[in-house]
């Protein structure tokens, strides 16, 4: 499939045009926000551990997908953690997004990433699925179809691993500036903060589900095991 942003525009969500086209459809933004140290401040400097977390939920040798590009150096970590042996197959709607991540993943020849819209079924199932803060860049009706169509193509027994934004503690310093960036930046944030991964569509009842906060309440890792 080309990788021309023009040939593929009819194709991209209304959502991401509408509201993210200047963080992931724009050519003269996308080098800036793809620097780690940019990564990290966006995530008030939690970026390393987050990736940490979803990263060490994963084995060397397993097949995983990787929902949707993410700046910074999440893919090469996840290619690395899987070695030779495991393969990496990373899925995102926008071919910007794509040409970039395969220009990240270059060095590891088993790792692979291609269009295609996660509302949409996978088409195929993995060992273990990645979703590293997605789901709060995507309206309720794109978010529940793209979470059912994840678990879906997790193999029985394998995993699922969710990091995202979590609802702060009343306490937490910078709940007002996160306020602020959920109503003007991340308009379909606190949709999912009304929510719990682990009981956001019914297909979740076929997994076991552990959840971990970090940095006072404003991040979670949710993970989910399907049953056997």
């Amino acid at each position: 499939m080309s990788d021309s942003s023009s040939s593929s525009a009819h194709r991209l969500p209304d959502y991401l045009r509408n509201t993210y086209s200047w963080a992931y459809l724009d050519h003269r933004t996308m080098p800036w926000l793809d620097r780690p140290v940019v990564v990290s401040a966006i995530l008030w400097g939690n970026a390393s551990r987050l990736m940490d977390a979803a990263v060490g939920e994963f084995a060397p040798g397993q097949r995983v997908l990787q929902a949707a590009a993410v700046y910074g150096d999440f893919s090469p970590r996840l290619a690395r953690r899987l070695g030779d042996g495991g393969q990496l197959t990373v899925v995102d709607v926008a071919p910007i997004q794509i040409a970039n991540t395969r220009r990240k993943l270059a060095p590891w020849p088993e790792a692979q990433a291609r269009v295609a819209d996660l509302t949409e079924p996978v088409g195929a199932s993995f060992d273990a699925v990645c979703c590293f803060f997605l789901l709060h860049e995507v309206p309720t009706y794109a978010r529940h179809r793209i979470v059912t169509n994840l678990l879906e193509a997790v193999e029985p027994g394998g995993k699922i691993v969710f990091v995202d934004y979590h609802k702060p503690r009343w306490w937490h310093p910078m709940r007002p500036a996160m306020a602020l960036v959920f109503r003007y930046l991340e308009p379909f944030a606190n949709a999912l903060l009304a929510e719990e991964i682990a009981t956001m569509v019914p297909q979740t009842a076929e997994f076991e589900w552990t959840k971990e906060t970090f940095f006072g309440g404003l991040y979670q890792k949710v993970v989910g095991v399907r049953r056997s």
